[in-house]
């Protein structure tokens, strides 16, 4: 950039925004960053008191600020995303539809480690509405190196993913069995089908049906292999988690030939919570925490679930950190500190 007096700088780019105060009345933008100077703004910027300003010229190694963010940005976002016009050095990313934010963390520190280039995001895994904003990339100075942008741009090419997407939730049948011979045998009503109704559904869920077994792992490892055979891709089993004697779910999750990835989860409310895989289908054992907390260790495993992913053991125990929920009395989930790992 350079200095010039206000009455040579016509036809010039002005490299800065140039503030209007009216004691007690306003303050606004005058000339705003990137303006061309006309003639008709001579006069403007002196009733302003500017007698010099700053001007933008194009040197081969620098990048001014706005036209950085913007490559940025775009080097960042991947499918699912879009971006804003650059304003004052930086561009907002929206998710173009709803689903599940994924962040490279290595990448974004990566880039963040950089002289003069930011990237801001939401936490990683968490799930995101249309027209959401999930991330920002903002220029410190008013001109970056070029060389330093291009590495940032490197960075973002990294494969195997890029570095920000919003993967859309895929619908799936979803197969519920209750189990406890207190509903089996109508001494209690089923508390659960209502609550994972109102949860699955937003993600696109189409509950196949329901069953309602005796505390038997026989029929609850034959409920899921028939519901399987029918096409369910989900599989919620509720009660029993416990180690009561007579709670015997994990043992009929077991027997059904699940891959148990996990029981006993860091997170609370949700210990007792059990994920397994048969083929592709996910199994999930849901203790009681379920049907009476508002958020659970269920909430953090849905989004990812339906977004297609398969959740490894050493996720889960990474959830960890974060795992504690402070049931607030007024619940801001999931923007708050509830299962945000930093690690997945």
């Amino acid at each position: 950039m350079r200095k010039v007096p206000v009455n040579e700088a016509v036809g010039l780019v002005l490299c800065h925004d140039i503030t209007r105060i009216i004691p007690g009345e306003e303050k606004c933008r005058a000339f705003r960053k990137g303006q061309l100077i006309t003639p008709a703004d001579v006069p403007r910027l002196q009733d302003l008191g500017k007698e010099h300003i700053y001007v933008w010229e194009s040197v081969r190694d620098i990048v001014h600020e706005d036209e950085a963010a913007l490559r940025l940005a775009r080097h960042i976002a991947g499918p699912g995303l879009s971006w804003s016009e650059p304003n004052q050095g930086r561009v907002s990313l929206q998710a173009q539809h709803d689903g599940l934010l994924k962040v490279r963390t290595d990448q974004l520190s990566q880039i963040n480690n950089l002289d003069d280039v930011i990237v801001a995001t939401l936490h990683n895994n968490r799930v995101v509405r249309k027209g959401q904003t999930v991330a920002g990339t903002r220029i410190i100075p008013l001109t970056v190196e070029r060389s330093i942008l291009e590495e940032a741009e490197n960075i973002c090419c990294q494969p195997p993913v890029p570095l920000l997407t919003v993967k859309p939730f895929q619908p799936l049948w979803v197969g519920i069995i209750t189990t406890g011979s207190e509903v089996y045998q109508g001494r209690i009503q089923d508390g659960f089908s209502r609550v994972l109704r109102r949860k699955t559904v937003p993600f696109g869920a189409r509950v196949l049906g329901q069953v309602i077994v005796p505390d038997d792992p026989y029929h609850t490892s034959l409920e899921i292999r028939q519901m399987i055979a029918e096409g369910c891709e989900l599989i919620l089993v509720t009660g029993g988690m416990s180690v009561d004697p007579d709670d015997v779910t994990p043992v009929g999750i077991r027997n059904s030939g699940a891959e148990v990835v996990f029981y006993g989860a860091p997170v609370l409310p949700g210990s007792m919570f059990m994920l397994g895989y048969l083929g592709h289908v996910a199994i999930c054992g849901l203790p009681g925490c379920v049907m009476y907390n508002r958020t659970t260790i269920l909430d953090l495993v849905l989004p990812r679930i339906f977004a297609g992913e398969r959740i490894s053991r050493a996720e889960i125990v990474a959830l960890g950190h974060g795992g504690l929920c402070q049931e607030c009395k007024v619940c801001r989930f999931p923007a708050c500190a509830f299962g945000k790992s930093t690690v997945i």
